[in-house]
């Protein structure tokens, strides 16, 4: 393990977080190298509990929803269920996180672009967490002028957030001005993780040099850490192990990556310096992009900057679309299930 390009990564400073709720991975991986934090999203859970339900999920969910006398059949009963499930999958990773680290749970896209009902979202996942002891919490909350509201008064209380679906410098100076603790720039956008998007993925021979994402998470990293911001940079959305190593040469503060693609990592032979060497990129932005106050006037800089830029307001878009769709699908899922475990 001591050569293997995970462990060199991570001897660039670089803090490596899981993004899995597989248990069972976390386990096997976490025999090798260590990580800081779990994130996730609707599309993990929505794998993970379908993997996990028959063997660790099923008896602990449908006692729940017997003793809280919950009606599944309502919006506001299945989405207590489903934060229940979040908070289950997580703590099963959380003995093979650092002691330090964070569970990271997404709050709902159908709430993205309400304030208040993200807040409440935020505020109900914690409240679950807490009531299952867990205390080192993080909510991902999508990077919208409504959502980005929200983060910073969840942060003004108290609670941790990650900025997600965050494609654009506008977005993660909104971010960082909101306090939140995290940002997570997506390096793919999040279709080309699924059949649907697969045709549409471009697998670059130089991905630090060509990848349109390098050089605006390069711009994010640069000017965070000359303003001294305490958010940290946390690129994820990473499909291959050439995109992991070229997100490790921007030198982010974190790096969430796959259990899939952490095993490659783990079982890739070391590379030598000059192919982890830090790369610079020109800052891709005018000045007056990283000082514009974007929260202001219920975040209106914000909502101007993605009307500007049609094509980040598409991937935003797509993005919460596949969240969406796969919430639905965890609710339809579960609905079937409690329904033939009470039948």
């Amino acid at each position: 393990m001591a050569n293997s390009l995970l462990s060199q990564i991570q001897a660039l400073g670089v803090v490596v977080d899981i993004d899995s709720m597989d248990h069972k991975a976390a386990k096997s991986l976490s025999v090798s190298t260590t990580f800081h934090s779990m994130t996730s999203n609707q599309a993990i859970v929505n794998g993970q509990l379908q993997v996990q339900w028959d063997a660790n999920l099923e008896p602990l969910v449908s006692q729940y929803v017997q003793d809280a006398l919950i009606d599944i059949s309502t919006e506001d009963g299945i989405l207590e269920v489903l934060n229940l499930v979040t908070v289950l999958l997580a703590s099963k990773v959380i003995p093979y996180l650092d002691k330090t680290g964070r569970v990271l749970a997404q709050t709902s896209p159908r709430t993205a672009y309400d304030k208040d009902a993200t807040v409440a979202h935020a505020k109900a996942l914690v409240n679950v967490f807490g009531k299952h002891g867990i205390s080192r919490v993080c909510i991902k909350i999508p990077v919208t002028p409504q959502s980005i509201l929200a983060c910073k008064e969840l942060e003004e209380s108290g609670i941790r957030t990650l900025g997600t679906c965050l494609f654009s410098v506008p977005q993660a100076m909104a971010a960082s001005q909101a306090g939140c603790l995290s940002i997570s720039p997506y390096f793919n956008e999040l279709r080309v993780h699924f059949p649907e998007g697969a045709s549409s993925y471009i697998k670059y021979s130089d991905p630090v040099r060509q990848h349109p994402m390098s050089p605006i998470i390069y711009s994010i990293i640069q000017t965070f850490k000359e303003r001294q911001t305490s958010t940290t940079v946390v690129p994820a959305s990473i499909i291959t192990v050439e995109e992991a190593v070229a997100l490790a040469r921007l030198r982010p503060h974190h790096l969430t990556i796959s259990d899939r693609v952490l095993a490659l990592l783990a079982d890739a032979p070391g590379r030598s310096d000059d192919e982890l060497a830090a790369v610079t990129f020109k800052v891709t932005e005018e000045k007056s992009v990283f000082d514009a106050d974007y929260l202001s006037n219920n975040a209106a800089a914000l909502q101007i900057a993605l009307s500007d830029d049609p094509e980040t307001s598409r991937k935003i878009k797509e993005a919460l679309e596949i969240f969406g769709r796969l919430e639905k699908e965890s609710i339809q899922f579960l609905r079937k299930a409690l329904s033939a475990h009470e039948a």
